[in-house]
Order: C-alpha cells, then structure tokens, then sequence
C-alpha cells in the first residue's frame, strides 16, 4: 500500500517544481479560490480561465459580485454553462456579505452553508484558502486513489463515496495540507488522466498498485454509461417590426435567468407546424402561423442531446402573455448582447443579425 510520507514527500516536490503557473494559485485570498473552484466545476482549466479573469476584473471582491444583479452574473457567465453554478455564486455573495459581514467562513463545515458549495468544494477552499487539515475528492482524485489503491469496486456507490474520502483524509500531510491537494487533483487532471495516464512522467509512481499489477487502464471501476436520450425541439421566431420576442425562463430550473426564443418539445406523433401551434398557445397565449425553416441546430447538454427546429412564424390572434417564463420582451437584433442566451440560441442569433429572411 502506498505509504502517506513518502506518497505526499514526492508529490509536494513535484507540484512545487512543475504546477502550472495559475492565477488562483497566486493568492490567498479566499474569494478568489471560491471563485476559481466554482467556475472549474464541470469545466476545464482552459475553458474556465478568461471566465475567472473577467469575473475577477468585474467583481474583484464579494462585496461586488453581491452588489451586482442576476442578470450581469449572468451575462459575464455566459457559454460557460451549468447556470445554477452562477445564480448560486451570487446568491451566496450576498449571504456572505449580510451574514458575514463580508467574510467567507474559514471552515469546511460552514463553508457548506452557502448555497452552490458542496463537500469537495468547501474543503478545497478551506484547505487552500485557510489551511484547513481536510480532504479533497473530485473526479481526477477519484480516479488517483483508484489506482494507487488498485481499487476493484466500483467507485459509482455512495459507500466507495464515503471510503475514498475516508482515504484521501488519510494521506493529507498536516503541513501543506491545500498544496497537498492541489498536488492531487493536478495529478489527475495531467499526469494519471482517464485514459492512457502517462506513468513514465508520474511522481509516485513507486506507489502505484495498479501500476504494478498492470491494471492501470482497468481503473477506476465505473458504471456502464447510459444512453444519452435525445429531445426534437421547436423554436419559433416571432417578428414585430424591427424586434424580436424572447423570453425569461424561470429562475429555478435549468438555464434559469437566461432568455431564450419562444420553445417547445415536440410531442409523438406531432409535425413540426403542429408542435409550434401548440406551443405557443400553451406557452404564450396566441396563435401562429408557421411560415419557413430558418435553420437546424444541434447540441448536447450532459444528460441529453436536443434537435432544435428554428421557424418563422407569425403572429395570428390571441393576448399575448408569458404563461411559463418569468418576463417576455421584444428586442432587436442590435441588443442581443445584452442579453444572456443559451447556447443552441447562439447558434442562429446570427442570422437574425444579418438580412431578413422571407417569412415563407
């Protein structure tokens, strides 16, 4: 079994001489080190970087991201994804300044008290940001542990859960504990990677069981994925003069606080010209006239993939009234950018920027 000295010895010394060079990694301060952990949830470094960089020169303290509106959280977060992450960053500015007066909690355990920080979350800020003698388990030290324990049971259970964190507090040095794991989840993220992990350049590899076993590229056990299901949707663009109606989606609930043009699934059995007439009626109040194609677009959320139909319509009869959304406006094609999208509306609001198209 790996022993916890040497282990944290060789790994310390490795991420001293070859971390990469990160902002986040320059400061201790610990708004800065929430901000970054929030952003790097289900994102990767390269992605989330100029997000952190623009958040950071808009909001450079707690005070300012809770002074901030939703909409401008919002907006600076946008294409990032996952939009509850923002919704509860700010949520959770707000409390730290009417609660706290303007400090972030210097533990794990209340930490967790925000909204938007989890376990892995809380103890990766207070170990980094206060030195706090805790633990951290995320995917790329999931996946650590796994092979330098050789772990054969599938760690997708809530009782491996519980024991690779009863592992990982176990090899946490009293010294150094936040550069400890930084030092873990770096490994992960750049060295041990999911598939075809790169030993020869491991700093532990002397500790390694699945290494020795040659069973490195059997770990960690997981699940078998599930098939992503796939949803056809309708979108209708819905024209007044030079502006354009969209809508707010609900705060709570997926991409909610973002606008989006008027959206519906497509029932069985149901065309595309009857899934629009439907829609809107339940959606907005009114009846439509479906007129021509404007585009087809593609994409993938994490649980599943859409098949978005974009269709002029127009506008028959009926008050028009948002019956799901939180607000409707109509905007012109100049003002999209101050407005907060998803990102499959993103990939024809171009177009709509461009000459009109014809209706039929």
């Amino acid at each position: 079994m790996p022993r916890p000295e040497i282990l944290s010895r060789d790994l310390l010394r490795w991420f001293q001489s070859d971390a990469r060079d990160l902002p986040w990694r320059k400061t201790t301060d610990p708004y800065k080190i929430w901000l970054s952990e929030i952003i790097l949830q289900q994102t990767r470094v390269a992605q989330g970087l100029p997000y952190y960089e623009r958040y950071v020169a808009a909001f450079p303290t707690v005070q300012a991201l809770a002074a901030a509106s939703e909409d401008e959280v919002l907006k600076l977060w946008e294409g990032l994804g996952y939009y509850s992450r923002a919704r509860n960053l700010h949520k959770a500015a707000q409390r730290v300044v009417e609660e706290y007066d303007g400090e972030m909690p210097k533990t794990a355990q209340w930490l967790q008290l925000l909204p938007g920080v989890g376990r892995y979350t809380a103890c990766a800020i207070a170990s980094i940001a206060f030195g706090e003698h805790v633990p951290v388990v995320d995917g790329n030290v999931k996946r650590v542990l796994s092979r330098l324990f050789n772990l054969d049971a599938c760690i997708d259970t809530t009782e491996m859960e519980q024991e690779l964190w009863n592992i990982a507090a176990s090899l946490v040095p009293e010294e150094a504990p936040g550069d400890f794991n930084q030092a873990m989840m770096e490994l992960g993220a750049r060295i041990c990677t999911p598939k075809k992990p790169n030993c020869e350049s491991c700093p532990v590899l002397s500790q390694c069981n699945a290494r020795k076993w040659g069973v490195e590229n059997l770990r960690p056990v997981r699940k078998p994925k599930k098939k992503v299901p796939h949803k056809e949707l309708v979108a209708a663009i819905i024209q007044k003069d030079d502006t354009y109606l969209i809508l707010k989606r609900p705060t709570q609930g997926m991409l909610g606080g973002l606008w989006e043009f008027p959206t519906d699934e497509i029932q069985s059995g149901e065309t595309h010209q009857e899934a629009l007439c439907r829609g809107m009626k339940e959606t907005l109040g009114i009846s439509v006239h479906p007129g021509g194609l404007v585009t087809t677009v593609k994409h993938a959320y994490t649980h599943f993939k859409i098949t978005l139909n974009v269709y002029r319509c127009t506008r028959e009869k009926g008050r028009l009234k948002a019956k799901k959304h939180d607000e409707l406006r109509w905007v012109s094609a100049a003002d999209f950018d101050h407005y907060t999208f998803p990102k499959a509306n993103h990939k024809f609001l171009n177009l709509l920027r461009e000459e009109p198209l014809e209706l039929f």
